[in-house]
């Protein structure tokens, strides 16, 4: 570890922070590659998979929240653009379903 990395526990862990090293599961298999930039989504699937520590840079200061609600307005107009089509007609089409899920997994738009 370099003094540029820190480890964290992933409780102090914050979107925008990045990975200092690969982060592997127990059974050796990257979860992230180095260098990923941590999101809400990721940081909730560590956590789901039982990770307690991660290898940050620095530890440097997390991404400001307007970053964060532009990057999320972003991605939800992209994922408005992609089932525009199956958002017209039949409410209960798989489409419709699969856009309303992306919704509630990405939290919200």
């Amino acid at each position: 570890m370099t003094p540029a990395e820190e480890t964290i526990d992933i409780d102090d862990a914050s979107e925008g922070m990045v990975l200092a090293q690969d982060l592997r599961d127990a059974g050796g298999g990257v979860l992230l590659p180095a260098g990923a930039t941590l999101s809400a989504s990721s940081l909730a699937s560590l956590r789901r998979r039982g990770i307690e520590q991660v290898q940050v840079v620095g530890a440097a200061s997390p991404v400001e929240e307007a970053t964060v609600r532009a990057e999320r307005e972003r991605q939800c107009a992209r994922l408005e653009r992609l089932f525009r089509r199956c958002l017209t007609g039949s409410p209960a089409n798989a489409s419709a379903v699969l856009f309303e899920r992306l919704l509630a997994y990405r939290g919200s738009c």
